[in-house]
């Protein structure tokens, strides 16, 4: 299965390309090129039989012959759109829309499928995507609400470390979306660790956050914790589905039970402050450590062969002390 997933991956970034899993930080190689797919940073090495892995939406045009996308689909604030546009002003390059507006009618096709965001769907309004009611609604409703499961899952006796997801040290994840989106959860060490809860205390839609302040709260019978944000911005969503079923974060804490999308002008700064991939195991692992070791504490030596923990950890053990674990895990 592995072999199968690593030979799937070679596919999509060309023949005599060589690549690797990057994060946040590898984005401003000069050496390689930075992509995102499916929320994962990849940096890739092309030749000349490399296929973009994600490709620009000037490449997708046909404008430039080779361009990945190293800024999560987010054209308001790439560098390169911007030296693209310029370059349009100098009569130096053609704008995207109007090579696109030189296609026959069915082959016209929107934005959202050039960026691979949307299966094959034709533009009706001739790139004028301010127009466009599917483009707003696609943008400021679909994009912000509906959440997407990890494509890759490891596990660490028992608790999942998703690869895309980005972590920060208070056990909550931050998945960047296209259009400059950050969606946030908690993780599923954290939900685990703390057991279903009662409720959360999520902020409005509106509210700017600060990352390592105070950012949600949830309640368990008589017990509160706070959980601080992993990025800063402002939120634009807030998962409704939370406020009926919270024990959807437990269920599905990297899918349906997100906490909500946050919008930053600077993902690329958001996402150099967490951790990534092989950083969020090394460190997951600690914590499973940290935790093995107050488990055994109060309640006596573990098996030999570790196992896997069980799901409500405080509720199976309250000598653990709830004020304890939300200060050692969630750092509040």
């Amino acid at each position: 299965m592995t072999e199968e997933r690593r030979k799937n991956r070679r596919s999509l970034v060309g023949y005599g390309s060589s690549y690797r899993k990057g994060s946040g930080q590898d984005l401003g190689s000069k050496s390689e090129i930075g992509t995102v797919l499916g929320g994962q940073v990849w940096m890739v090495k092309p030749d000349k039989h490399a296929k973009a892995a994600n490709s620009c939406i000037w490449m997708q045009a046909g404008v430039v012959k080779f361009k990945n996308c190293n800024n999560f689909y987010d054209c308001t604030s790439c560098k390169y759109d911007l030296g693209m546009l310029k370059r349009v002003e100098k009569e130096d390059k053609i704008r995207w829309q109007d090579t696109m507006r030189k296609r026959p009618g069915l082959y016209r096709t929107c934005r959202h499928t050039l960026t691979n965001r949307i299966h094959k769907r034709a533009c009706a309004y001739n790139y004028e995507c301010s127009k466009c009611d599917f483009d707003q609604f696609f943008e400021e409703v679909w994009t912000t609400r509906t959440g997407s499961l990890p494509h890759e899952v490891q596990e660490i006796k028992g608790f999942k470390v998703p690869a895309g997801y980005f972590f920060h040290n208070g056990h909550t994840w931050a998945r960047i979306e296209s259009g400059g989106f950050i969606r946030v959860g908690m993780d599923d060490f954290a939900q685990k660790l703390l057991g279903q809860p009662d409720a959360f205390d999520l902020p409005l839609m509106g509210k700017e956050l600060e990352k390592d302040s105070v950012g949600w709260g949830l309640k368990r019978e008589d017990n509160l914790a706070d959980v601080l944000s992993p990025v800063d911005g402002v939120i634009v969503e807030v998962n409704p589905g939370l406020r009926e079923k919270p024990e959807l974060a437990n269920q599905g804490p990297y899918g349906e039970g997100w906490m909500f999308m946050v919008y930053t002008p600077d993902v690329k700064g958001a996402a150099k402050k967490l951790m990534a991939d092989e950083d969020s195991v090394n460190w997951m692992n600690g914590e499973v450590n940290k935790l093995e070791q107050m488990i055994e504490e109060v309640a006596g030596p573990l098996p030999a062969d570790g196992g896997h923990l069980a799901k409500d950890i405080y509720g199976n053990l309250l000598a653990l002390g709830w004020g304890k674990l939300t200060r050692t895990f969630l750092g509040t």
